[in-house]
This record gives structure tokens, C-alpha cells and sequence, in this order.
């Protein structure tokens, strides 16, 4: 009986911590109608790209991994949303931190996405959106605040969906 106790004891104290280790996975939630965390990164070409340039879009910020096969399965999705979209005030964004920028740019251009991508190296910005897993996909209204997050392999209509009512009918530069 007393070895029982022993392992019933471990395994509580186990669960115990694993429970108090683990990051709790709707930690991202909370950022719903907060304003989203700023943004400037290097897009696969170099070039400067932030979040506040979006400022007066419904932008989807989608994070994700070469690696990740959930990731590479729902590119296609965003990819037709994002063509669907042109004309309208709305914009896609792929932030991957951990995957080379080589990689990114190979898998890129091989499943022909035609949004921007950007390289987060350092991981800064998905610890500032409180990324826990991949893909996880943030919808951020035009004035600037996380509408809805979506952890895991989203689909293109379910994405739409989630877009849609953040589109203003007119924004700058379109």
C-alpha cells in the first residue's frame, strides 16, 4: 500500500507542475480587443515592413513554420483569400520566427504566396502576440485591434468569414 501512495503522490505532484509549467493555451485570448502589438520586421527581401503601415486595413497576421504541416496546408487558403481580396482594404501577413529566411522564401515562392512574408528572428514579435504553437492566426480591424484568434489550420472560408466585417468600404492607397 505504501508504495502506492508513493506513485499516486508523484504522479500529483507531476500533473501538479506540469499544469503550473505549461503555457496556458488561450493566453492569446486576452489580446481580443486590445490593440495589436507593433510590428516592424524585414519582409524576405529586406525590406522594412510594420504593421502600422496596414493602419485603415483588416489585416490577418498568420505565424507559422516551414516545418509546420498544418502551416503549409492552410497557405493555399490564405493565398485564394488574399486574391479574392484585391481592390479591398484588406491584408494578409505570414510572420515566421522559426524558420531560416532561406527556407521561408523556398516554400514561398514553391506554393506561389503572393503575400508578404516576414522573418521575425529574434521572436520578439510572437512573444509580444503571445504565440504558444503554430500556425495561429490573429484578425486585426482597421483601427488596430485584435478582433479574433484562431489557433491551428484555419480554413479559407472560415478566415473570410472572420474578415469580413472588419473590411472598411475605403481605405488609403486603394
Amino acid at each position: 500500500m505504501r508504495h502506492w501512495t508513493k506513485v499516486g503522490l508523484l504522479v500529483l505532484l507531476a500533473g501538479v507542475g506540469a499544469l503550473w509549467l505549461a503555457p496556458d493555451p488561450g493566453q492569446g485570448d486576452s489580446l481580443v480587443g486590445e490593440p495589436a502589438p507593433p510590428m516592424v520586421l524585414r519582409d524576405l527581401s529586406g525590406r522594412e515592413f510594420s504593421l502600422a503601415s496596414l493602419r485603415g486595413r483588416a489585416v490577418a497576421l498568420n505565424f507559422w513554420a516551414t516545418w509546420c504541416p498544418p502551416c503549409k496546408e492552410e497557405l493555399p487558403a490564405f493565398s485564394g483569400a488574399w486574391r479574392a481580396s484585391r481592390g479591398r482594404c484588406l491584408e494578409i501577413v505570414a510572420i515566421t520566427e522559426e524558420s531560416s529566411q532561406e527556407d521561408a522564401a523556398t516554400e514561398t515562392r514553391r506554393m506561389e504566396v503572393p503575400f508578404p512574408v516576414v522573418m521575425d528572428p529574434e521572436g520578439a514579435v510572437a512573444r509580444a502576440y503571445r504565440v504558444t504553437g503554430y500556425p495561429r492566426t490573429y484578425i486585426i480591424d482597421a483601427e488596430g485591434k485584435v478582433r479574433k484568434i484562431f489557433t491551428g489550420k484555419v480554413s479559407r472560408e472560415r478566415l473570410e468569414a472572420a474578415l469580413e466585417p472588419h473590411v472598411p468600404a475605403s481605405c488609403t492607397g486603394s
